[in-house]
């Protein structure tokens, strides 16, 4: 399974208008509104607030990744947001978040959800790849870069 087969247009915010960690978390987790693969949405909220709880899940060099594990989901469900703004989001590194990436898994698929969050962080520790997108102004471009930097590999 590949993060560029999940990550559609739809599901990418170019430019979040939150100011706050959960702020943005709700953002990104509000595009699956009526998305088929959720049964729950309110549940999917709680499962990855409850998780940044037990530890920030800003990972350091300006990304964090909210995650979580749920029966309120079908399948693995993610999205991707640029702040507009430097936020803090208590960071690993105490530095602030511009780049947050939202992975929610089922309950039972813990393997499939293990391998998507180290596809994804090994992605974001390449300095290019973050500075692409950073530089990347709509999702379709976003998207674009997800897609390429699977296929390098």
């Amino acid at each position: 399974m590949k993060i560029s087969d999940l990550l559609k247009e739809s599901f990418i915010v170019p430019r979040l208008a939150g100011e706050t960690k959960e702020a943005v978390i709700n953002e990104l987790i509000d595009l699956f509104k009526g998305d088929e693969r959720v049964s729950d949405l309110e549940a999917t909220r709680r499962a990855v607030l409850d998780r940044e709880k037990i530890m920030s899940t800003g990972v350091g060099k300006s990304f964090a990744i909210p995650h979580g594990k749920t029966d309120a989901v079908s399948d693995a469900i993610c999205a991707f947001g640029k702040t507009g703004a430097p936020i803090d989001y208590d960071a690993l590194d105490k530095q602030p978040v511009r780049l947050v990436f939202l992975l929610v898994g089922k309950d039972n698929m813990v393997s499939t959800h293990i391998k998507l969050l180290s596809r994804v962080s090994r992605m974001m520790t390449k300095d290019d790849f973050r500075e692409k997108l950073m530089e990347a102004n709509d999702a379709d471009a976003i998207r674009a870069l997800f897609v390429a930097e699977e296929s390098d590999h």
